[in-house]
């Protein structure tokens, strides 16, 4: 190189630095939907099988419902229509099997209303809302139509002990001779009374462990979650075993599972951290067990993860690492010790 040369730095008009985050992924958000929709098939398909007919009509009326009030929604915010992206479907899909099976079509239709329009198009639309919408439409109709949202359909050759309710109204009975007689297969491969997508604990691992593989969602927010309930249920069922079950039998029954892989784990309204995911876990987990243990509702998931949904920003507030070059941070030695 001459000694005239000079080292020509690139003019600062033509340097765009975008906004953060920089990490790139080939992943869509059409593509996550996509894979969300296809684990929950195995519980959505066990569902009809076990209800029949009247749990495909629910299902297929939140589905179709929720993208349409989303376009019907977009158009009257004046918002680009995204019902393409698959999210509006996943919200119809959560929300239609979190109704019992015999749920009449207006009750699909208004909460499908409350899911999208209030839980989220009123936020902004994907990404903005900060609590998971499927959830928002099904408390919402829990607390306004209780005698709906508890009349179950219970599967043909389920055990006599559950011709009239479900496993956990039965323990909120204190009928622990009716809970005896009901096998753990049973509840393993659905045939007990329940929401369309929550009983068969079988084909909602086979769609979460999916989504585990794939890295859709993180392991930590349902592990720590069913870990959590597991803890606190056994340790009552050791203290008290003629009030309380035992821990299988709270893994296996209500909305824990189906909750704790698919609601509990949305990108959204979860913590962005690993430790924050532990942290979310282990508050749902400890809300639900309170709320069966000892609350006046028989089940406590919906309940527990809008709670935790509302804690997120506190959570990451304090467990979200520290920014590059920040004190404290990575690649700055702190300096003001």
């Amino acid at each position: 190189m001459s000694d005239n040369s000079s080292i020509m730095m690139p003019s600062m008009e033509n340097l765009v630095v975008s906004s953060s985050p920089h990490y790139h992924s080939r992943m869509t958000v059409r593509g996550i939907m996509f894979l969300v929709v296809l684990a929950l098939l195995p519980a959505a398909g066990a569902g009809v099988w076990f209800f029949g007919l009247t749990a495909l009509r629910v299902l297929l009326v939140c589905s179709v419902a929720c993208v349409a009030i989303e376009a019907v929604c977009a158009k009257l915010l004046r918002k680009p229509l995204e019902i393409d992206d698959g999210s509006a479907l996943v919200t119809g899909l959560l929300l239609g099997m979190n109704l019992p099976p015999t749920a009449p079509t207006w009750v699909c239709l208004l909460g499908a209303l409350i899911a999208i329009g209030l839980g989220k198009m009123l936020y902004g639309g994907i990404g903005c809302n900060p609590f998971n919408p499927a959830l928002v439409g099904r408390v919402a109709l829990l607390v306004g139509l209780p005698g709906i949202m508890t009349h179950w359909k219970i599967p043909a050759g389920s055990v006599e002990a559950l011709s009239s309710a479900t496993p956990l109204q039965l323990m909120g009975a204190g009928d622990m001779s009716k809970l005896e007689a009901i096998p753990y297969r049973d509840l393993f491969l659905g045939l007990h009374g329940g929401s369309i997508g929550e009983t068969c604990a079988l084909a909602i691992l086979i769609g979460g462990i999916f989504l585990i593989a794939l890295k859709i969602i993180r392991w930590q927010i349902p592990v720590s979650y069913l870990l959590t309930v597991a803890v606190i249920s056994g340790i009552a069922h050791w203290a008290q075993p003629e009030h309380y079950a035992p821990a299988l039998f709270h893994l296996l029954t209500g909305g824990l599972l189906l909750g704790a892989f698919f609601m509990a784990t949305d990108m959204v309204t979860t913590p962005l951290s690993r430790k924050g995911a532990v942290i979310f876990g282990v508050g749902c987990g400890l809300i639900t067990s309170v709320i069966r243990l000892w609350g006046s509702y028989p089940e406590g998931v919906s309940f527990s993860i809008l709670i935790m949904n509302s804690l997120t920003p506190l959570i990451d507030r304090y467990t979200a690492g520290k920014p590059f070059g920040t004190p404290g941070g990575r690649g700055l030695k702190s300096v003001h010790k």
